[in-house]
Formats: C-alpha cells, structure tokens, sequence
C-alpha cells in the first residue's frame, strides 16, 4: 500500500510546544486530537488552517474514515490561503484527499486528483519547499494509478533531492520506501534493503510510530532470512495492534505474508 507524507514538523527541539505536541498526537495515529489543537489558530491563520487540513487528509489514507471533516478543513483553507505558496500547498492536499479516495476505493476522483496537483505546481515556486511534497505525491500518482513507475521513480527521486535540500527527514523517510519498493518490484534485493532500512532508521529516530509498523513489514519483503522476516512482521504486528489497527491496510497485509 502506498503511503503519503505530510511535512513534519514539532520533530525538533527547537520547535515551539504547540508544534511538538500536534507531532506527538499525530505520530501516535491521533489525527483529530492533533487537528483540534490548531483549531482556535485555523479560524484566521492560512498555515495552521493548512496543518490542519493535512492532518484530517492523512488520517483518511490511514483509517480510511473522515472524509466529510477532510473535506471540510480543506474547504476553509482554501478560503484562508492569500498567496500562490499558500493556495498551491492546498491544491497539493486537495489533490492527496481525491488520490486516497481513488486509491482506497471509496470513490473514483483521479481526475480530481490529477487536476489538483497540476493545479499545485503552477502555483508553486521550483524552490519552494512544498515542491518536494508535490514530487513525491505525484510519484505516487504515476505508481498507483497510471502503473508508470519509470515516471514515479523521475519524481521520488526529485522529492528525495527536495527533502535533502529542505531538510525534511520525514519525507526523506517515504521517497526511501517507495524507492525501494520500485527496487524490489524489479528484484533489487540489495538496493530495496537499504531504502527500506533507512525509511525505518528515520522513522524510529522521529517517534513516528504510526509509520514504523509499514517499514518493518516492507523490510521484511525485502529479507531473505525467513527467521528474521518473520520477526519483522511480528513486531510490525505488535505496534499495529498497539495503535488499535491502524493503519487498516496493513492487517490485509500482513496476514497475506504470514
């Protein structure tokens, strides 16, 4: 299953309180208790109205519910956002929302999706930050919809570049996995073994837990010890117990490898 990444942020100890416990909800699959705590800044403020947003569309790609509050939040961060960075950002989480729904089979908006994230790169700036996420987003597109992964190893590799550039690790922790994925999809055992333990590396040194169960099971494709494999799904299966079954792909997932 593909994942999205959102840009992180609170991972550090520099960030303000406010960031670090919205990083803290959100890694522990707490999406909705993270949106309300950007709720009173959301009303006025086109950034946090923006975080907020992309929290409620994560947590439909991993729960598979809450799409009317997705829907809802993107709708009034769109009406913020009063500049090209801040409307092409919402555009790049309108477009995630239509591609989660395509992908999970909720309902068919590729077409949505394809226009939103066009829509994001005329408005976003070649240097921009956000131009990573965007990268990496429509790899997935190109990987999961169109089955190009020529076109989505061109774009992981470019958001890696941007996240190395803009130094996002979390980010840099998805276009590993899904780097390496296209690696062992083409029977780079050597090459998928080392994205997927890097995208782990990164995952287990920011707390992000709720991706730390995803990088143990795809390690484990990637592991031709079966011992070992075994043990990496065994505790990609504990932590996705632990966090009460999120996210719901994974179960399918696992029961299929074991």
């Amino acid at each position: 299953m593909a994942q999205s990444a959102m840009s992180g942020s609170g991972t550090t100890a520099g960030d303000d309180p406010l960031r670090t416990a919205v990083w803290r909800l959100r890694s522990r699959a707490c999406w909705a208790d993270a949106a309300a705590l950007l709720d009173p800044a959301a009303e006025t403020d086109a950034r946090a109205a923006l975080q907020r947003a992309a929290l409620l569309v994560e947590r439909c790609l991993y729960t598979e519910r809450g799409w009317a509050a997705a829907e809802d939040a993107l709708r009034s961060a769109e009406a913020l956002a009063h500049d090209d960075d801040e409307r092409g950002a919402a555009a790049c989480e309108r477009g995630q929302l239509a591609y989660t729904s395509t992908l999970l089979g909720v309902r068919d908006r590729a077409d949505e999706a394809r226009s939103a994230l066009g829509r994001a790169a005329a408005l976003l700036a070649p240097g921009s930050p956000g131009r990573a996420l965007l990268d990496f987003r429509r790899g997935l597109m190109a990987e999961n919809l169109a089955d190009s992964p020529e076109a989505a190893r061109a774009a992981y590799r470019r958001a890696h570049a941007g996240a190395t550039a803009h130094p996002d690790p979390l980010l840099l922790s998805f276009t590993w996995r899904h780097l390496a994925g296209l690696a062992l999809r083409e029977g780079e055992l050597t090459e998928a073994r080392h994205g997927f333990a890097e995208s782990l590396r990164i995952r287990e040194e920011l707390g992000y837990l709720v991706g730390t169960a995803p990088a143990l099971a795809s390690l484990a494709e990637a592991e031709p010890d079966p011992d070992e494999a075994a043990r990496l799904r065994s505790e990609a299966m504990r932590l996705f117990r632990l966090l009460g079954g999120v996210p719901t792909w994974l179960e399918g997932q696992l029961a299929t490898a074991a």
